[in-house]
């Protein structure tokens, strides 16, 4: 992270909101207003975002290889009404319709009101019902009436992602690691086409998030508003059960309690949710989604320890037990 894009976003955090064409209802006239202005601080910083706040805004530096086309498109989708309670809106930075920005390197670049993330030492009280009602009206959006050409859904591609940095990993040096790195490599192998990327899903595509997790979820306006869904890197047109996927696999993996998803699963059920059938069985529609999310969490496990040297942990253990039991 350079100290130039640092700057670069502390200040575009700190702009003042555009026209009142722009505003929609979840969101404040100005996110700044009446607002002391304070130091910027790193909120993320990753190889796939840098994030940055300065006062009641934040402004993001999404991936080098970001497609930038797709990215304008999907922040156009944010911003529509149709998605209005459902999705954090975009602020504006160049205009009323415009959402992006480029770096000096060319990294796409936007603003976002900053919203109260879930407390990580809070889990009684994380928001599973919410985001399984949040899910539930994104699936129900007609694509048609979007902004468009919209964009495949990225779940399957950063499964891909995955596996491919798994296998660039130097596991050798811990025999364990290279007999984790075979174990999930012979997951993904079980895995349909589709779900490896190498195909489009079957059946009707609907929108979806493509990267469900708590993490993804923030109270907006601060600090007692609606639950909103953020980051749309990876929105688009897919299979919907692949937003249900991760509770899904953490649940089959013994990492999510019984009682928590099926709390999830009734509320996203009762909301019409299209994922999966309004009642009975949901793991035909879940069964796929889940598994590559499972290889998925699992590769990006190993390929983190092994540049460290070390073993994995017990809940990355769970995860390659998880996809052993693929392929039995």
């Amino acid at each position: 992270m350079s100290r130039a894009l640092i700057r670069r976003l502390a200040a575009l955090s700190e702009e003042s909101t555009a026209p009142a064409a722009s505003r929609t209802p979840e969101a404040p006239d100005d996110p700044d207003a009446s607002h002391t202005p304070s130091p910027p601080t790193v909120l993320a910083d990753r190889p796939d975002g840098t994030v940055v706040r300065g006062g009641r805004a934040v402004a993001k530096a999404h991936a080098a290889d970001c497609d930038a086309a797709a990215l304008a498109v999907r922040l156009r989708i944010a911003a529509h009404p149709s998605l209005h309670g459902t999705l954090l809106p975009p602020l504006p930075v160049t205009g009323p319709d415009g959402y992006l920005v480029r770096h000096d390197d060319g990294r796409p670049l936007t603003r976002w009101p900053y919203g109260l993330p879930v407390a990580p030492d809070d889990p009684d009280g994380a928001p599973w019902e919410d985001a399984a009602r949040l899910l539930a009206r994104l699936h129900a959006v007609d694509p048609a009436t979007l902004p468009g050409p919209v964009p495949p859904m990225r779940g399957p591609a950063k499964a891909a992602r995955a596996l491919a940095r798994m296998r660039a990993a130097p596991t050798g040096a811990v025999p364990s690691l290279a007999a984790a790195a075979r174990t999930v490599a012979a997951g993904w192998a079980a895995l349909p086409a589709w779900a490896r990327d190498e195909a489009p899903a079957p059946g009707p595509e609907l929108l979806c998030h493509g990267d469900l997790h708590l993490g993804q979820l923030v109270r907006y306006p601060v600090p007692d508003g609606r639950w909103l869904l953020i980051d749309v890197d990876d929105l688009g047109l897919g299979e919907p059960g692949w937003d249900l996927a991760r509770p899904a696999a953490w649940f089959a993996s013994g990492l999510l309690a019984g009682d928590v998803w099926a709390r999830f699963l009734g509320a996203y059920r009762a909301a019409g949710g299209r994922a999966v059938r309004p009642e009975g069985d949901p793991w035909p529609e879940l069964d796929v989604p889940a598994r590559a999310l499972t290889v998925q969490t699992a590769a990006l496990a190993i390929a983190k320890a092994a540049p460290e040297g070390r073993q994995l942990d017990e809940v990355e253990s769970a995860l390659v037990e998880s996809c052993a039991r693929m392929v039995w």
